[in-house]
């Protein structure tokens, strides 16, 4: 067969751009393919060419085969990778990019016919001798034979859509009486979701674990396996954190299972990459749940711990050679971890959010990697699915993998959109994952409402409010041209408290804010004193020392009155009610006149109402023992005089307003 020369990635997001950077990386020329929604993606700036399809939708897009097979040919790619989700395991996409002369990185349309239909594929395991969970898959398809052997087979069950995957058209009963309705919400989700209403029923597995291992094979009859992942931790069937190898595998274990999903796929005459999954029990028994003929989401903890780039396997197997690697070649080093962190709202029952990202960040750290379809400045659509990223870490041991992605989640930066980012650090930080005893059932007893992060931390509220205390003073040297570089940041002996009022989410918080020096705060905040030095700020990142320890705080200015912060575990808003944002009235900045620095008013010279000319003298600032003119930004009418003689101000805050004349 002809080598692939030009790849078309009918997919977007992270996916897409993973699987662009493993053929550039190969000398493949790249395209890529997107909706009206996703005109300026990270994926579309990756590929060498990009191609519209048109709408916004799924269906009008990326679901939309025959405008993607145009696209491969007016690019010229003669082979396509279908990345997850969308195409990857429709078959009659498969087969017409084998009618159109494309090279579809992935398995036959047979092999994606059978395994993508649940009740097909557990015949043929069956038939394989492959463990599978008691069921009933048969073609009668009647309510009355599906309440049937349900009872006969012992509650609780699970119903299944045959025809579907990701939790949808599954419903778990546990009393008989609420059979019929289960089937029949079942029946009409599949439905929707598939255009098949078929159903399976499974004997439920309690307690379980869910084990799945990856599967390779290639056109010259090599089929092997590189370990298993347990993706146990799940919220309502959709996985959260995974992880290889299996905290509770064994080298016996590991080879029946590897052994029963390398006959899987040989049952199937699979050729590419593909998952099995399993359920395993309690007692060490372990059964097949479905197999996914496609590259999974969770594919780099595996290449993390073997080594191998299993996309660029793909490639090179989708252009008939065999496999790089044979089955006594494979071996498991150190351990990886991966979690999912997605645009969605944990306290409002993982609601997906959308909307632009303001900034995305995560620190560089040892053995991290991040797989994303987003940079800052991009936006979260709400048209697809709601992964931002993908966060993986491997360490030599399970331990040291699992302190790594922490302090990767701990120091990384998502604002703009709610995000879960606090809830997977408490799930890493849950003594049944630091124990490696998680089961498929744990995320839905534990969190059946969602996940509320604590946002009333006082230290890390003291330290928001002095970072923006902070930036505002920064910005305020910034256009203070008339003050010496030299005195910029000084501060007076005489210390300056300021008293401000702050939104946090529903609640309105009150805090007293005290200048000591340069950078220097003390914050008096939910009836809690904090000392807070600001270091540095630069680049979304700033260095403060709070209480005497070192901080690292992520931050996005919203406005002039809006900070977005991120600590290690806590993320907010603050925004400073007594601030006025600029884009929020036409109270023109021309007509504030605000301290220049930290000092003391020493006289004033004008009154209320009284009218000044532009650059007229108003007042006397002494500071470092130097006096400074302070003279009117414009023309017009003095409104509020705030400033009193002898007082201590800080820089930027207001002496006096100035109504400007209509005819200056």
């Amino acid at each position: 067969m002809k080598s692939i020369e030009t790849v078309l990635v009918a997919n977007r997001g992270e996916i897409a751009v993973r699987v662009m950077g493993t053929a550039k990386a190969m000398g493949l020329k790249t395209v890529a393919v997107y909706s009206d929604a996703d005109s300026g993606a990270r994926h579309v700036r990756t590929a060498d060419l990009a191609v519209p399809l048109g709408g916004n939708t799924a269906a009008e897009s990326y679901l939309n085969g025959e405008a993607i097979l145009a696209a491969a040919k007016a690019t010229g790619a003669d082979a396509i990778h279908p990345g997850y989700g969308f195409l990857s395991e429709n078959t009659d996409f498969a087969a017409a990019c084998a009618d159109a002369g494309v090279i579809f990185i992935g398995p036959p349309a047979k092999a994606v016919q059978v395994m993508g239909d649940k009740a097909l594929a557990k015949r043929a395991m069956l038939e394989a001798q492959v463990p599978c969970i008691p069921g009933y898959q048969g073609e009668d398809q009647s309510d009355q034979t599906l309440c049937r052997e349900a009872e006969a087979m012992g509650m609780p069950v699970m119903i299944k859509a045959a025809a579907g995957g990701g939790g949808r058209g599954m419903r778990r009963v546990a009393d008989p009486g609420d059979l019929q309705q289960a089937i029949a919400l079942a029946r009409a989700e599949a439905e929707g979701a598939f255009g098949n209403g078929d159903l399976i029923l499974e004997r439920l597995v309690e307690g379980a674990r869910h084990v799945e291992v990856q599967v390779f094979a290639d056109t010259h009859g090599n089929v092997i396996h590189l370990g298993e992942r347990d993706c146990s931790l799940q919220r309502r069937h959709q996985k959260v954190v995974e992880e290889s190898p299996c905290p509770v595998m064994t080298p016996e274990l590991r080879q029946a299972m590897g052994q029963a999903a390398v006959e899987a796929a040989r049952a199937v005459n699979y050729v590419g990459a593909g998952t099995v999954e399993f359920l395993l029990d309690p007692s060490g028994e372990f059964y097949f749940l479905e197999m996914n003929t496609r590259l999974q989401v969770e594919h780099p903890v595996t290449e993390c711990v073997t080594g191998f780039d299993l996309v660029q396997w793909q490639i090179r197997v989708a252009q008939g050679e065999p496999l790089p690697a044979q089955q006594e070649d494979i071996d498991l080093f150190g351990h990886a971890i991966e979690v999912r962190l997605c645009a969605e709202d944990p306290a409002a029952g993982f609601l997906p959010s959308a909307g632009p990202v303001s900034l995305f960040a995560v620190p560089e750290g040892e053995a991290v990697r991040v797989d994303s379809g987003i940079e800052t400045g991009d936006a979260i659509s709400p048209f697809y699915d709601s992964m931002v990223a993908k966060v993986i870490a491997w360490g030599e041991t399970r331990e040291t993998a699992r302190l790594r992605l922490r302090a990767a989640l701990q120091g990384t930066t998502l604002t703009g959109v709610t995000h879960n980012r606090a809830f997977l650090l408490e799930l890493l930080d849950s003594p049944v994952f630091i124990d490696g005893e998680a089961t498929t059932d744990y995320v839905d007893r534990h969190y059946p409402e969602g996940f509320a992060p604590d946002t009333n931390d006082s230290a890390t509220l003291a330290a928001g409010i002095a970072l923006q205390q902070a930036l505002a003073a920064e910005q305020h040297f910034a256009s203070a041209l008339s003050v010496n570089e030299e005195l910029r940041g000084w501060v007076s002996t005489g210390r300056v408290t300021r008293h401000h009022h702050y939104d946090l989410g529903q609640d309105r918080v009150s805090a007293s804010i005290a200048t000591e020096a340069p950078g220097h705060y003390a914050v008096e905040v939910l009836e809690a004193s904090h000392t807070v030095v600001v270091q540095a700020m630069g680049e979304g990142r700033a260095s403060l020392v709070v209480d005497g320890q070192r901080w690292v705080l992520g931050y996005h200015v919203a406005d002039r009155a809006s900070l977005d912060i991120t600590s290690d575990r806590v993320e907010l808003t603050l925004v400073n009610t007594d601030l006025v944002p600029p884009e929020s009235q036409e109270d023109a900045q021309g007509g504030k006149v605000m301290a220049p620095m930290h000092g003391q008013l020493v006289s004033v010279l004008v009154e209320p109402d009284q009218s000044v000319d532009k650059d007229q003298r108003l007042a006397v600032f002494e500071a470092m023992k130097m006096q400074h003119e302070i003279l009117a930004p414009v023309a017009g009418v003095v409104t509020d005089l705030r400033g009193q003689v002898g007082q201590q101000m800080a820089a930027g805050d207001v002496m006096m307003v100035i109504e400007e004349s209509s005819d200056a």
